[in-house]
């Protein structure tokens, strides 16, 4: 049965597309619960971890400590990925299985909640459908196989990054490290593919990982140290590991070039058109992110054109 199905999506590229599409949409509908929640789901934990250390470290009365923190609060309701049941922010009725089909329940419902008409978020089908299209466009480049499945998950770890550092400049180690360790499994277990951008060689996944990070941790030091600013974040670091350990050290350069200048792109149009505030921090995991996929897609092409035109080779 497996083989059968194998050998009909190798045979059949627009097939395996469209059924990657459909997964697409249904993952992306899934990213959107993890770029909302994953974030709360943090703070919870930081929250509770702060509380903690404050009553260890509060010493016995009489020998000059601070006072006795406030009493803890109450426990809070169980909140996962899964857990509670998605529901409308405003009136709390819980979202019904037909509410929850990607991008069509949303153009059903008119972008409003069945129950209290409140506006529902253009960004939830933006996601879901922009999952659909890219896994479908991986499906198609990569054909049908494990690079494909790779470059997936790549992608779709990508996007919930996107969302979760616009939304909170905030790159959680809860998918930065679990991608970057994925890549260097994936060279050992299934090793580089001829012609494909993905996996790489153990060797240039370890490279990899470790100029990505220290490359960025460097930069990051030597900007300190002139402006006396951060100017970036350490989930930064570590996402550039990750992709170093996808796509090896020989692609870095020019991720780091993509997403260097989309980012001074979009923020001089920022600035010019909606007067943004030039000290305002704006966050550099979506173009780095943006960047990496491109890389993964057509890094190679993108590089032998450059030294083509260069005159670097021949």
């Amino acid at each position: 049965m497996l083989n059968d199905i194998a050998l009909l999506y190798s045979s059949s590229p627009a097939l395996f597309a469209g059924s990657v599409f459909l997964l697409g949409l249904l993952v992306g509908s899934f990213l959107n619960v993890v770029i909302y929640r994953l974030p709360l789901i943090l703070e919870r934990e930081w929250q509770s971890q702060a509380a903690d250390v404050l009553s260890a470290n509060v010493a016995a009365p009489g020998d000059g400590a601070l006072p006795a923190p406030a009493p803890a609060p109450a426990p809070q309701a169980r909140f996962t990925l899964s857990t509670p049941r998605s529901a409308c922010p405003n009136c709390k009725a819980p979202i019904k299985a037909w509410q929850n089909i990607p991008v069509l329940s949303w153009l059903v419902l008119r972008g409003r909640c069945a129950s209290c008409s409140t506006k529902i978020s253009v960004r939830y089908p933006v996601v879901e459908l922009a999952t659909g299209v890219l896994s479908a466009w991986v499906a198609w480049h990569f054909g049908f196989g494990w690079p494909a499945g790779c470059a997936l998950l790549v992608t779709w770890s990508l996007i919930a990054l996107t969302g979760i550092d616009i939304d909170h400049q905030l790159l959680p180690d809860n998918i930065t490290l679990p991608l970057m360790w994925m890549g260097l499994v994936a060279a050992v277990a299934l090793g580089p593919v001829a012609g494909v951008a993905l996996p790489v060689s153990v060797r240039d996944a370890v490279i990899g990982a470790v100029a990505g990070y220290s490359s960025l941790w460097l930069v990051f030091h030597v900007f300190k140290l002139v402006t006396g600013k951060e100017g970036m974040g350490y989930g930064d670091f570590k996402l550039f590991a990750a992709l170093g350990a996808w796509l090896g050290w020989k692609l870095l350069p020019l991720v780091i070039i993509l997403s260097a200048a989309t980012g001074a792109v979009l923020g001089i149009l920022m600035i010019a058109l909606r007067g943004r505030d030039r000290s305002a921090p704006m966050p550099f995991g979506p173009y780095l992110a943006a960047a990496g996929w491109i890389a993964m897609m057509y890094g190679n092409v993108l590089v032998d054109g450059y030294l083509r035109i260069s005159g670097l080779k021949h």
